[in-house]
């Protein structure tokens, strides 16, 4: 399986990507806003685009769809609960669905609801797996929930889907948030070694050559999966003093992002 992220260098701050079967050349674009960009590439390396794939609703991933579709013809897949927000879905997905791109590469759908309630990660069923997750889960950060989400479908996204997934997992998020994101871990963590670590490699990458994580460093540097740390409970308490002394986890994942909501 070959990956070729794409940085769109927009305003938003968009990752779009290329999943290719190195044995066919043949495509999968997901979440391609940026056509243009994913159509150059897939020229310089002689792929063809058979397939696109939206993440989710939001208009920063569908944008790209019409210029795609009218250019390659690509079947267009979505959450088949989207069908009536993203127009022209070829073929709607649930959990455990599987997309099979050319002869060799197999993506498995999660239904990861939460940034909104119409989301798909993908996870390619390779030696060392890789996790497509759009805005569920970013560098080091978790999705927003303010246009069409909630909350607490996001904490059961992540505690009961994303933390089960092997800790070697390549995290290949759709946007470029990780400087600011590992400033707000180390707000809530001043003491996470890792956290500062990982920042002063990234603070100034090139976002077209970016940093590929797995879910075991999330495990050490994002906040929302740190909800069992005494210093971001401590902290939380200090904004938070009604909460307990020893919270559930639930609980500080969603003060995190009430936080995270304002900072």
């Amino acid at each position: 399986m070959i990956v070729e992220q794409i940085w769109t260098a927009n305003a938003y701050r968009n990752f779009n990507y290329l999943i290719v079967c190195p044995e066919s050349g043949e495509a999968l674009a997901i979440d391609p806003l940026d056509h243009e960009k994913c159509l150059a590439a897939a020229r310089k390396n002689g792929w063809t685009i058979t397939q696109i794939l939206n993440t989710h609703e939001h208009g920063d991933h569908t944008g790209g769809n019409q210029a795609m579709i009218s250019a390659t013809g690509a079947k267009l897949l979505a959450h088949h609960n989207a069908k009536d927000r993203i127009p022209g879905v070829a073929r709607g997905l649930a959990a455990g669905d599987v997309i099979k791109v050319g002869r060799t590469v197999e993506l498995e759908c999660l239904d990861t609801p939460g940034h909104t309630m119409c989301h798909i990660c993908l996870r390619s069923h390779t030696d060392t797996p890789a996790l497509f997750c759009g805005d569920t889960l970013f560098n080091a950060g978790a999705g927003n929930c303010h246009n069409g989400g909630h909350p607490s479908e996001l904490y059961q996204t992540f505690a009961d889907q994303l933390a089960k997934l092997p800790d070697t997992t390549l995290v290949y998020p759709g946007h470029d948030y990780i400087t600011n994101n590992l400033l707000f871990t180390l707000d809530r963590e001043p003491d996470n070694a890792d956290a500062k670590v990982l920042y002063e490699k990234v603070e100034n990458q090139d976002p077209g050559h970016a940093y590929v994580s797995t879910l075991g460093i999330e495990k050490t540097v994002n906040t929302f999966f740190r909800l069992h740390s005494p210093t971001v409970i401590a902290r939380l308490r200090e904004t938070f003093p009604d909460l307990p002394e020893n919270p559930d986890p639930r609980t500080v994942f969603l003060k995190l992002r009430e936080l995270r909501n304002k900072w």
